[in-house]
């Protein structure tokens, strides 16, 4: 019973949180932040980002599929409607710490897996070790070209047709091995 008071208690306090227009923020008198839509207290008003709603995939968000042409083929959202989640995405190849062999030279495909198919209005950004590495594009395959001996971690970035990174893959660890002049046995020393 309380459990059911306290969730019943809960879904109503965030009701009331999404419909209140003013947010002020305080600080107690330990130093605390707090958050409030009393502005009583003295707080300065804050502005806050609108928040971003995506229904989950088995929720129509009561909205029918458009069928164009009556083919009975669903309609690709054009730009400037609301963003939609991918079913999948994700760094396919390469897996999860695969090692890449010297003879590789540091050169590795990145590929993608997208799920539906990439929006036209959608770009993907490739990250190497948190930098970006690739500009966005509207692809699901990267090069990645001469990279250094050692650990590196991929990730890739969806993109909307603003520019704002709605996705962001799982990161994926890579280890590059490279020929050493320095290594005894390596066939490229010149000491022999």
């Amino acid at each position: 019973m309380n459990k059911a008071l306290a969730v019943v208690a809960l879904g109503l306090s965030l009701s009331l949180a999404a419909h209140a227009q003013t947010i002020y923020r305080t600080t107690d008198a330990q130093g605390n932040v707090v958050f409030t839509d009393n502005p009583e207290g003295g707080g300065e008003e804050v502005t806050l980002d609108p928040l971003t709603v995506v229904p989950s995939p088995g929720e129509t968000a009561g909205m029918a599929p458009a069928v164009q042409g009556g083919q009975g083929e669903p309609e690709t959202p054009a730009s400037g409607q609301p963003f939609m989640p991918y079913d999948r995405f994700g760094i396919l190849s390469p897996g999860q710490e695969e090692t890449l062999p010297t003879g590789a030279a540091g050169n590795v495909q990145v590929t993608l897996g997208i799920q539906p198919e990439l929006r036209e209005d959608h770009r993907v950004r490739l990250l190497v070790d948190g930098r970006v590495s690739q500009s966005a594009m509207h692809t699901d395959t990267f090069m990645l070209n001469n990279l250094e001996r050692g650990e590196h971690v991929l990730q890739a970035e969806l993109l909307d047709d603003g520019g704002a990174v709605r996705h962001r893959t799982s990161p994926v660890t890579l280890y590059v091995q490279r020929a050493s002049v320095n290594l005894p046995r390596n066939p490229n020393n010149p000491s022999g």
